[in-house]
């Protein structure tokens, strides 16, 4: 006699935080509600670790730190997250795709980092990750730090989104508090989370199922990320134009991309043409072989708002691509995600450049502020050490 056998294809995403402002960011996503994903957080600081909202914890670097910290040093960051290899790979065994989400320029973060995503490569699971850079004021040491880091994590990612906290300053002015600065700052991390993710876990009028993204998503480039918010009877193109023109974004070419991926977010009045007017508005700015991906998530709770996310990727690369627009016609929620093969469109990220690629989120009230000029020649030699302790670990 043969029983039914309920069978599991949903896309199993995984969020890790490494290091202090890793951490910091995916307890600010928990706090955030962000569905359908599983949260880790990954420290040397064992004290952090406890003071944390979050489900799953591991202490990495034990016999090494003594629960004490990396000290700022990427290499007791990379040392720790050796020792306990086993440890990280079972807790990332069995997902789909893995975020990793740090400050880089410190020592967990920076050097731990790297380690998560060459084990998650030995694992074939899609592998984004968001990072921030430091302000300048922190000094040229640990920018240093934070540039060696980035080109280590660039070996083993599929996609890499960098946020200059550099350019933050600009958006916010000078009348910003600090903790309002750190909260814009965990946002951008959460946009690029949430607006990826929700294509995936939530369903909606035109569904994006995970190899649609991992077709995107593995386009062997840096990424970059934008998110507009708008209301009103324009609000397609609104939304569509401030998502391509965040400050963040500035002085880089979309052009370029080879992969650009879209999330529609809005409440159940979404309109046909308003699908259009929004592919048009960024299709007009992206490459005509862009491998182009559209979905809608429906929220009930969002009334006459509407928000897009545009994740572009494959940035700087040269290899030719065919048109595929991806936009409906795929299993809901309800019905779980198509199974794919994990080492389909596998390729790794190229190699580091030195040119700065970022990300922005519009979800925080804060960026309505008026935009501070910022004079980019001048720097800051303030040594890392002169920062005070509960700075560093907002950013360690």
């Amino acid at each position: 006699m043969f029983e039914p056998i309920e069978l599991t294809t949903e896309a199993i995403i995984k969020v890790l935080g490494v290091g202090g402002g890793g951490c910091n960011a995916i307890e600010h996503m928990v706090h955030e509600n962000i569905e359908g994903v599983d949260f880790l957080a990954i420290n040397t600081d064992a004290q952090a670790l406890r003071k944390m909202d979050v489900k799953q914890i591991i202490q990495i670097g034990s016999t090494i730190t003594k629960g004490l910290g990396a000290g700022a040093n990427p290499d007791v960051g990379r040392n720790s997250a050796e020792e306990d290899r086993d440890v990280l790979r079972g807790a990332i065994e069995g997902a789909d795709m893995l975020f990793i989400a740090a400050g880089m320029g410190g020592g967990t973060g920076t050097g731990a980092a790297p380690v998560v995503a060459s084990i998650a490569k030995d694992l074939s699971i899609l592998t984004v990750a968001v990072v921030t850079k430091p302000f300048s004021f922190e000094g040229k040491r640990r920018m240093a730090f934070a540039e060696q880091g980035i080109s280590e994590l660039s070996k083993y990612v599929d996609s890499l989104i960098i946020i200059p906290n550099d350019k933050l300053l600009k958006v916010l002015g000078k009348g910003i508090s600090l903790l309002d600065a750190f909260r814009v700052a965990n946002d951008v991390l959460k946009g690029a989370v949430q607006g990826i993710s929700e294509l995936i876990t939530h369903p909606g009028l035109m569904n994006v199922d995970f190899a649609d993204v991992r077709t995107v998503m593995s386009e062997m480039g840096y990424a970059m990320m934008g998110t507009g918010v708008a209301s009103g009877d324009n609000r397609a193109e609104e939304a569509a134009e401030l998502a391509i023109s965040s400050p963040l974004l500035e002085d880089i070419d979309l052009s370029g991309a080879r992969g650009v991926l879209i999330n529609i977010t809005s409440g159940f009045d979404l309109r046909l043409d308003e699908f259009e007017i929004i592919g048009n508005t960024i299709r007009s700015v992206s490459s005509d072989n862009a491998i182009v991906v559209m979905g809608t998530s429906l929220n009930p709770d969002i009334n006459n708002e509407l928000r897009v996310t545009i994740v572009a990727t494959g940035i700087g690369i040269d290899k030719p691509s065919e048109i595929m627009l991806v936009a409906g016609n795929n299993q809901d929620k309800e019905h779980g995600q198509r199974a794919v093969d994990k080492n389909h469109y596998r390729t790794p990220v190229k190699e580091y450049a030195a040119t700065s690629l970022s990300g922005h989120s519009y979800s925080s009230d804060v960026l309505s502020q008026k935009s501070l000029s910022v004079n980019k020649n001048k720097e800051n030699e303030s040594d890392y050490l002169d920062i005070p302790t509960f700075l560093r670990r907002q950013i360690d």
